[in-house]
């Protein structure tokens, strides 16, 4: 799944908390995290903390890649990125 939003994070989260069945209350125990940050991540909420974020996250046992988009490359010339 591409996610380039929080939102869409947000729904990728709540997808798969509800595949495995638990509620946002279990999630929030489970992570060590709130209910509040877990609500929060949920609904795509700007601030969320990255490593809270990431906690939940492999709680759920999903993994974030990191991809190159497209042929898109970042060479260094003397002057600088080209």
């Amino acid at each position: 799944m591409k996610i380039n939003n929080p939102e869409e994070l947000g729904k990728a989260i709540r997808l798969r908390r509800k595949e495995l069945g638990y509620t946002q209350t279990e999630l929030a125990d489970y992570s060590g995290c709130s209910l509040t940050f877990v609500s929060s991540l949920e609904r795509g909420k700007m601030t969320a903390e990255l490593g809270k974020a990431m906690m939940v996250i492999n709680t759920l046992g999903v993994d974030l890649l990191f991809e190159q988009r497209g042929q898109y490359r970042v060479a260094r010339s003397s002057s600088g990125l080209t």
